[in-house]
């Protein structure tokens, strides 16, 4: 296909203010494919907010086409996509992305086999697999039964998800098991991508040290163990501040203000509340560590590839997929005990000692997070939208 046979792209994502997971990445996606040459139009079918979307990027149009939490979304989602006539369709998806609920969940995710009886050629950009989740310990599942119960319909809804034409994923354990697993052939890898190349940040040395989590929170993201560590630094005399930016998860809505309850008489503890993209890059800017007090992983993290691109230094729980991302696209970061405060103060106070090595961490994962822009990865997808597009339904999993 030449740059003159252009392609009308349909893009299913949340997309800002909405405040669904993915949704800041959505808004970057967008922004890039909306400007390559090879699109002659881009639609967003993004999720229903109050007032509609805002900076829709130039060559796009906005559909409201979802609701998260409805068990309408694929029906509805396949009609408007019908509707809007596009040639191809990239779906930007978490397991979570359509819901809270398991069923609301599983049944968004049936989206590719109603695409593919419609005849639209479709691929799905998956950032995580319930294969590589611990779903105890992430909050989805409160015994053994349970948990191998979600595992047998984590395993049908993946298969759904492989109807679409072509699945990419952002890490290389994903296509293993996509492969070995599932028999897949229509996998391919793709990298988070930087969103942008911010301008190196000059951190104020005079000012107070300040530790960032950011987030969405009360599932398997809980800040209890940074601010009991917080706790810990002040009395050992370390000044020191914490920001905790983002909101409460879809599914642990109150956590937060529980919290701010629980922890009231801490001194120098910080809510920001959601955070508006034109205002992510003070919020990491002027962080002197980014935290990551997680007890478990859901797949490639967003976050990471953040704080990195803003050349924070990092210490986060050797674990999961945070562990695979950050040993995987050369990221540098201390680890601490998952849920231990005393290893988690030990980790921020090694940091906070010793300049140089905070100086030297946040250069390397500005170098990682920053190596391959998000603009060069839109382009992967689209070679791969092309090729669905020429050869539909030829390169599914008994291919």
């Amino acid at each position: 296909m030449t740059v003159t046979e252009r392609l009308r792209v349909g893009l299913v994502t949340a997309y800002p203010p909405s405040q669904t997971t993915l949704n800041e990445y959505g808004y970057h996606l967008a922004r890039h494919l909306a400007a390559k040459p090879e699109v002659d139009e881009l639609v967003l079918f993004h999720d229903d907010v109050a007032d509609g979307v805002g900076d829709v990027p130039d060559g796009a149009r906005a559909v409201p086409a979802w609701r998260y939490g409805s068990l309408r979304n694929p029906v509805r989602i396949a009609r408007a996509v019908r509707a809007a006539d596009v040639d191809v369709v990239l779906v930007n998806a978490h397991f979570t992305s359509f819901g809270a609920t398991k069923v609301a969940a599983a049944l968004g995710l049936f989206l590719p086999v109603l695409l593919r009886a419609l005849g639209i050629p479709s691929i799905v950009l998956l950032h995580n697999l319930v294969d590589t989740v611990d779903l105890e310990k992430a909050g989805y599942s409160s015994s053994p039964l349970l948990t191998r119960i979600l595992s047998l319909a984590g395993s049908l809804v993946t298969r759904m998800v492989l109807a679409a034409d072509k699945v990419c994923v952002t890490m290389p354990q994903y296509v293993d098991v996509l492969r070995t697993k599932y028999g897949a052939r229509h996998v391919y890898l793709a990298p988070h991508g930087s969103f942008e190349e911010p301008d190196a940040v000059e951190r104020d040395l005079l000012a107070t040290p300040s530790l960032l989590a950011f987030g969405k929170w009360g599932t398997y993201k809980k800040v209890e163990v940074l601010l009991d560590a917080h706790a810990l630094l002040r009395s050992q005399g370390v000044d020191v501040e914490v920001v905790i930016a983002g909101t409460d998860s879809h599914n642990a809505v109150g956590y937060l203000d529980a919290i701010k309850r629980t922890y009231r008489d801490l001194p120098g503890v910080h809510f920001t509340g959601y955070v508006p993209e034109e205002d992510v890059p003070s919020v990491f800017g002027s962080a002197t560590i980014a935290v990551f007090p997680y007890t478990s992983t859901t797949g490639s993290s967003g976050v990471l590839h953040q704080a990195g691109s803003y050349g924070c230094p990092v210490v986060l729980p050797d674990i999961g997929d945070l562990a695979e991302c950050v040993r995987e696209e050369g990221f540098e970061a201390l680890t601490f005990d998952p849920g231990d405060a005393h290893s988690l103060a030990g980790a921020v106070r090694a940091l906070l000692v010793d300049a140089d090595r905070r100086n030297a961490m946040g250069e390397a994962n500005r170098a990682a997070a920053c190596g391959i822009p998000l603009a060069d990865v839109a382009d992967w997808h689209l070679a791969h939208l092309q090729e669905i597009r020429v050869l539909p339904h030829l390169t599914g999993a008994e291919s």
